[in-house]
């Protein structure tokens, strides 16, 4: 098959800054707010150069106060335009929770449908980094219990082109959760391609003896795994959610009805983690399938640690392993 001429190889972050710039060309009710995302270009410069190019009055430098970040933009909305909010760091949403959550979700259904809040609000989240304190987060699971919400993130960088197009366009408030620690992880990005339903998962990786279900930031660690357990024989399926809430049931009960072991692998804690929902979901959906309970491994239930001891905090590859190998010894 020829190569796209259409295909460009970028860096995740310079992805989502050639979508941001493409939504600020094709439509003017675009706007872009946040916490340096102007002069400076965001701090991981994800919004870089796009003041320069659309003007201070689409391009916003706000406050360091996230509530009102997103009240504005609530307000911005219900006046017809579509909002892009940046939370500098995934830590830093709290002070904007009660806005999301009471508002920004609420409102669709508060006036029986008749109002539509297009917003959408990133978050750099996930360690990895080597930050100081409030700036590892993974919050997802407490913004997917919130109905009115639509939370996605990105693996790679084609995905992450493509979703914050289709975020942009959604008439409802997605949270689009950026993993950090692979902004710099380049791949190709059609930017002519016609992309996939926004909430549907894709398998990454086919196999038969397991499947490895992720998002964000630890698909890219589902695949290493992957590859390190071909090397003793084993076949595992690595699935890229993409969308956790709605999360895409079906492609999972499809993979799991094949493979017939299951591991949920994220870096938020495990206790009342998104993957305990998968869990529970899949073993009512396939529980004559199963030859094995579905394992999680994720974080601890515990404070996101200093710099130096977050590696024994993630997930790694010896830590899956150990669940990939628990899960086919039943």
């Amino acid at each position: 098959m020829a190569e796209s001429v259409t295909a460009k190889n970028l860096a995740l972050a310079k992805a989502i800054n050639e979508s941001l710039r493409r939504a600020l060309e094709t439509d003017p009710k675009v706007l872009i707010m946040g916490e340096d995302v102007g002069k400076l270009g965001g701090v991981f410069r994800v919004t870089d150069g796009l003041q320069k190019d659309f003007g201070e009055s689409r391009v916003i430098d706000t406050p360091l106060a996230e509530s009102g970040i997103v009240g504005t933009a609530i307000g911005l909305a219900l006046r017809g335009y579509r909002p892009v909010v940046e939370i500098q760091f995934d830590g830093f949403v709290f002070p904007a929770y009660d806005q999301i959550v009471t508002q920004l979700a609420k409102m669709h259904a508060r006036s029986l449908g008749k109002v539509k809040l297009p917003v959408v609000v990133r978050i750099p989240y996930g360690g990895g980094i080597g930050a100081v304190e409030h700036h590892s987060e993974s919050p997802e699971a407490l913004f997917a219990h919130v109905s009115g919400l639509k939370i996605v993130s990105p693996s790679n960088a084609s995905d992450a082109y493509w979703m914050m197009q289709q975020a942009i366009q959604s008439d409802d408030p997605v949270i689009f959760f950026e993993p950090k620690r692979r902004y710099w992880d380049k791949g190709e990005v059609d930017t002519e391609a016609i992309p996939g339903p926004l909430h549907k998962a894709q398998v990454v990786r086919e196999g038969t003896d397991l499947t490895l279900v992720a998002y964000g930031p630890m698909v890219k660690l589902c695949q290493e795994v992957a590859a390190a357990a071909a090397e003793e024989g084993k076949n595992l399926e690595v699935l890229d959610l993409r969308s956790v809430s709605p999360l895409d049931f079906d492609s999972i009960q499809a993979s799991v009805e094949k493979t017939r072991r299951l591991v949920v692998v994220h870096e938020a804690p495990v206790f009342f983690g998104s993957g305990a929902e998968i869990a529970a979901r899949i073993t009512e959906r396939c529980f004559y399938h199963l030859e094995a309970p579905v394992l999680r491994v994720g974080g601890y239930h515990a404070p996101y640690p200093p710099a130096r001891l977050e590696e024994e905090y993630l997930p790694g590859l010896d830590r899956v392993l150990d669940a990939v190998d628990r899960a086919l010894a039943y």
